[in-house]
């Protein structure tokens, strides 16, 4: 938890406060001054005895006891400073704004060490070095603008840039948004995104705090803490949304399996967000979006009503809703004919309901009573009305104001004339309301935050492997890829079916094992990574000549070391895989398998542990997932099956950290039993330090 003086101080110095409204030190002091911060400032600076009005101290030794000192001055002044307010000052709330720390050198990274070590050992809080600072309802120790409208219930905003920050602040305040606190973590010396999530959470109280949680992440270095703290607070009721920077395919490792040529930094981040409930975002506009979409009623069903009195905007929404999974249902019948009959002639009501540009604010309260009182099959409302220039839709927005108070459906005001209406709109915004000024990133943002998964029950698997003899063939095991028989051997421990084989060392032997396994048989290579693509995979053998024949051929490969004959089994080809990601644990995928799995790239992800309900949703999230349930005459896949391989790949991984990849490909799926026809295992012990 961080540290009282720094959340709610009662007196505050800044160091190296000036006159300097262009300088952090100076505008700093000015924003604490204009914001009437209740308690005393206290200012140091090397040249003058008053700085803006307040009285200024030469030194740090010679102040008072303090509870919050942020510093603006050089990088080179900060821990001799630092040092004097904690150890003689009592001072436990640090906001360092100065940059020339671990951002610049490996000297400033050692400062930055140092200071840590300083604040650490009296039980301090340290936000900084190389930010803007925070703010809450308690004090604006930041050296930016603008400072949006502060109230308790307004967004909780986490980033790890500054310049993020404000001009998140800014693209928010446009739209209506207000915030609650502010934290922006800079170099996250001793205090990041994690520490302050944590602090949220540990702090939460329903009745006064927020429920809306902003984040801009560049590093999560502490994954087990984000996903912990960000999941009780989505259990508390709270909402989060957050953009993760520098999470691109281009910093993805090299890796020689599938599920490693599938994996990137990204899939890693967006499978945390899933666990936890967190709405992925891609830019600050759509982050703001989906805050304002969070301050709305929720939205209970997938079935929205546009009501509009301009047709491009309303069908622009309507290809963005229907895209991303909602309906816009056609309405008709009885009601329908009732509500057209109060509209203007011309009108349309069947969805979207258009009520033309000649509509009034009456004709609104009309379409959106019949909406949340008559029209059942409706769960939410959009109202997209904006202005030619012509006349003032104050009376419009007023209704729309009025109608958000008492309707117990959303209604999400889509107000695109941010100029002809420009004062229309500040009165709505005046009311406490938030407006979406563009149609296609409202009916987008909307979509992301209707269809995001909520955490699934982290309830254990209730599926048992043998986790005595995993560990037993593991801790045998030497870094790199199992041999094909302690493959088998793991397969047969985690209860996983796999398809009659055996390997070959000898042409003799390989027409015996095929003989005894029954023809047809798959013959490949053993040896090569992928088999494939060395041309190391034949199937249909039919016969002891083809056999021959066959391994002839085979036993050439480079790097062959056996041939595996397998029993012919036909079905769906289908994937399972894990993959290690450090800190962030496992990630398990599942897809459509065989050679088109990196071509397609038609997987799911998530992190484990994962439940049979989690695994589940995987399989019917796939872009495939019509060829799994059967179509045009193909048998379907046992998904419960299926979904039952998912699990006990998520349970050996965590039986057994050291195996860094696994593929099951392919998987063979009928509707009677799914089997394992090929896998690779790759231990890697470093990977578990």
């Amino acid at each position: 938890m961080l540290h009282q003086s720094l959340i709610n101080p009662r007196n505050i110095a800044v160091i190296g406060g000036s006159d300097n409204l262009r300088s952090p030190g100076g505008k700093v002091l000015k924003n604490l001054i204009d914001q009437k911060f209740k308690g005393e400032i206290y200012v140091v600076n090397l040249k003058n005895d008053i700085i803006q009005g307040l009285k200024s101290y030469r030194n740090a030794s010679d102040l008072p006891d303090v509870d919050l000192a942020i510093f603006a001055v050089a990088a080179r002044y900060c821990k001799e400073a630092v040092q004097i307010l904690a150890m003689e000052k009592n001072t436990r709330g640090f906001i360092i704004l100065s940059a020339g720390f671990s951002e610049d050198s490996k000297k400033g990274a050692e400062m930055e060490k140092e200071i840590v070590k300083i604040v650490d050992s009296v039980g301090g809080s340290l936000i900084g070095p190389n930010c803007i600072g925070i703010f809450n309802q308690h004090h604006t120790s930041v050296f930016t603008s603008p400072i949006p409208r502060i109230e308790p219930k307004g967004c909780e905003f986490i980033s790890g840039s500054g310049a993020t920050a404000v001009f998140t602040i800014e693209s928010g305040i446009k739209i209506g948004l207000t915030f609650s606190s502010v934290f922006s973590v800079g170099n996250s010396a001793q205090t990041g995104v994690e520490e302050v999530l944590k602090h949220l959470d540990e702090t939460f109280d329903p009745k006064s705090s927020s429920r809306i949680k902003l984040l801009y992440i560049e590093q999560i270095n502490k994954p087990v803490m984000f996903l912990k703290h960000a999941s009780s607070l989505i259990k508390k009721g709270c909402k989060i949304a957050a953009i993760k920077s520098g999470a691109s395919d281009a910093g993805s490792r090299a890796a020689s399996s599938h599920t490693g040529a599938l994996a990137s930094p990204d899939l890693v981040v967006r499978a945390l967000f899933k666990k936890a409930g967190i709405i992925y975002c891609s830019g600050r506009e759509e982050l703001v979006t989906v805050a304002s979409i969070f301050l709305h009623k929720q939205l209970r069903g997938k079935n929205i009503a546009i009501i509009t009195h301009a047709g491009g905007p309303a069908v622009m929404l309507t290809d963005s809703l229907s895209k991303g999974g909602l309906n816009i249902p056609p309405l008709s019948g009885p009601l329908s004919n009732e509500l057209l009959s109060h509209l203007l002639p011309g009108s349309s009501v069947s969805n979207p309901i258009d009520f033309l540009a000649t509509g009034s604010a009456e004709h609104l309260s009309i379409i959106i009573d019949y909406c949340e009182n008559k029209f059942d099959e409706i769960d939410g409302m959009v109202v997209v009305f904006g202005s030619p220039g012509l006349f003032n839709v104050d009376s419009v927005y007023e209704v729309l104001h009025e109608k958000m108070k008492v309707c117990k459906k959303p209604i999400y005001p889509v107000l695109p004339s941010v100029i002809n209406a420009e004062s229309e709109i500040k009165h709505f915004i005046a009311h406490g309301r938030g407006f979406f000024p563009d149609e296609v990133v409202f009916g987008d943002a909307l979509t992301q935050v209707y269809v995001t998964q909520k955490k699934i029950g982290a309830e254990k698997a209730a599926i048992s492997i043998d986790k005595s003899k995993i560990r037993a063939i593991i801790d045998k095991a030497p870094n790199g890829y199992l041999k094909p028989d302690q493959v088998n051997e793991l397969l047969d421990a985690m209860g996983i079916p796999r398809v009659n084989e055996a390997i070959s060392t000898s042409l003799k032997e390989a027409v015996q094992i095929a003989n005894e396994i029954g023809y047809p048989v798959v013959m490949k290579v053993v040896g090569p990574v992928h088999k494939t693509d060395v041309g190391g995979v034949v199937l249909n053998v039919k016969n002891a000549d083809q056999v021959q024949s066959e391994y002839n051929k085979l036993i050439k490969i480079k790097d062959c070391i056996g041939i595996l004959i397998q029993s012919m089994e036909t079905g769906t080809e289908l994937f399972a895989g894990a993959k290690n990601e450090g800190k962030f644990g496992h990630m398990v995928l599942c897809g459509i398998g065989g050679i088109f799995i990196e071509i397609l790239k038609d997987f799911s992800y998530n992190l484990v542990p994962v439940n049979k309900k989690a695994a589940i949703d995987m399989i019917r999230k796939l872009k495939s997932y019509g060829i799994i349930k059967g179509t045009r005459g193909l048998e379907p896949v046992n998904e419960d099956l299926f979904a039952d391989i998912v699990v006990r790949v998520s349970l050996l991984v965590m039986t057994a950290p050291e195996i860094f990849e696994l593929d099951l490909n392919p998987l063979l799926g009928k509707s009677d039993k799914v089997v394992a026809a090929d896998a690779r295992i790759r231990i890697e012990r470093a990977a578990i330090k």
